[in-house]
């Protein structure tokens, strides 16, 4: 259990890089005239993604759950994995990449990298991850749990980016939202 409670402060660690690095390009696109997009679901996402590290460690102490080791280490190589994505994504939007949906006047949509196969590849991270972190340890009451409440908060994230990002196709292309927009945020 000591182990598991390390590797999630690790993923914990992670995301507080991920916040840095949110925090700095939201900022750089703010100075470029970006405007934010379905501010009202950000606390609640915030604490959604708080509560699932605090679960998976409270339910497997609390709970005494056991270690299986060929569902846990599967279950490590998946939260790798949802990483690798993750940072793929990060990368492949640059400085465009925030925890928000901002949108920058004028920028076409990013179309390379997962975003050249997937609309919202980082949301498929966060779902993926929201399983796969909790089973390391047969959390499992923990990734039922995410996984409702994410679906719910992921109807309304999605539905406010596909929002901001048709206008964005409308300005950029000054005309009829384009076809295909992909995420410049997710």
């Amino acid at each position: 259990m000591i182990a598991y409670t390390l590797f999630v402060l690790a993923v914990g660690v992670e995301r507080l890089v991920e916040m840095a690095v949110s925090q700095r390009n939201l900022a750089w696109a703010y100075a470029r005239g970006g405007r934010e997009h379905g501010r009202g679901h950000y606390p609640a996402m915030v604490l959604l993604h708080v509560a699932l590290l605090v679960g998976c460690v409270a339910e497997v102490w609390v709970f005494d759950r056991p270690f299986l080791p060929v569902l846990g280490w599967t279950m490590v190589v998946v939260v790798l994995g949802t990483q690798a994505l993750r940072w793929w994504c990060i990368s492949s939007l640059g400085r465009r990449w925030n925890t928000r949906i901002v949108v920058i006047p004028g920028l076409p949509l990013v179309d390379h990298g997962p975003y050249r196969w997937l609309r919202h590849p980082n949301y498929v991270a966060v779902v993926v991850e929201g399983i796969a972190l909790p089973m390391v340890h047969t959390a499992w009451i923990t990734a039922v749990t995410f996984t409702v409440l994410n679906a719910l908060l992921l109807r309304v994230r999605i539905r406010a980016e596909e929002d901001a990002l048709t206008s964005a196709s409308a300005l950029v292309s000054g005309s009829a939202p384009a076809a295909r927009a992909t995420s410049p945020r997710t």
